[in-house]
């Protein structure tokens, strides 16, 4: 046995999996790291913690940050103003414009969605359950960047984690598409949502900007290993 089994060996007795960094989409970000973005849309921000990240590994490049969340917008405008190349912007982003009702999660405002949750949710996730109504305000984003003093160039980073309602989103944003280079967006595989986006509705609309699939940057599984959501990455080729 060499010494790499070995240690594979002792990692799994623990529940662990040893990879190469090579092959650690985390790691080499699947191409993302190639393009020297100027701006990026982080859209459905939370506190920013795709932000953070995204500082790190993208130093220069001017963020916008969107959260309708009130609890987890505050946070997210804290940091934002602390970093000084962050904009945070209190809205929901979908492909029309008015008020909308969003369901927030109080004990896990990430899973908040404009959409339902369903039974499959609450039975993964039991923390979905407790939910009150928020009315926020909802753009497209092609409306939101035509209204921007700032040039935002042509380099640009699409992330989405709005939680099943990423076709909508970008249904809403076409032209912005267009002058992106790369998208990261959630997608649920599970029937987490009522009316949530489907991979193949998210493939067809990143085809249609001229982007290709290049793979995951994660996916989480539930029991027997059944990818219950993925975090898709798609690249202009």
């Amino acid at each position: 046995m060499t010494l790499k089994s070995a240690a594979r060996n002792f990692a799994e007795k623990f529940g662990l999996h040893v990879i190469r960094q090579s092959q650690n989409p985390l790691h080499h970000y699947l191409g993302l790291g190639d393009f020297p973005f100027t701006t990026i849309f982080d859209i459905g921000a939370n506190e920013g913690q795709f932000a953070r990240e995204a500082r790190r590994r993208f130093p220069s490049s001017k963020l916008y940050c969107f959260e309708p969340v009130d609890a987890a917008y505050a946070k997210l405008k804290s940091w934002c103003d602390a970093d000084g190349n962050a904009v945070p912007v209190h809205i929901a982003l979908g492909d029309s414009a008015g008020s909308v009702e969003m369901a927030v999660h109080p004990h896990h405002t990430p899973s908040s969605s404009l959409l339902k949750t369903t039974d499959i949710s609450h039975d993964l996730y039991p923390v979905t359950k407790d939910q009150s109504s928020q009315s926020v305000e909802i753009q497209r984003l092609d409306d939101f960047v035509s209204g921007l003093k700032d040039d935002i160039g042509d380099n640009l980073l699409l992330k989405l984690d709005v939680q099943g309602f990423e076709a909508a989103v970008l249904r809403g944003a076409p032209g912005t598409i267009a002058r992106a280079n790369g998208i990261i967006t959630e997608i649920c595989l599970e029937s987490l949502y009522e009316g949530q986006s489907t991979f193949e509705e998210v493939l067809d609309l990143a085809r249609a900007g001229g982007m290709s699939y290049s793979g995951n940057l994660n996916q989480v599984y539930g029991e027997g290993g059944k990818v219950l959501y993925i975090d898709a990455v798609f690249l202009r080729q």
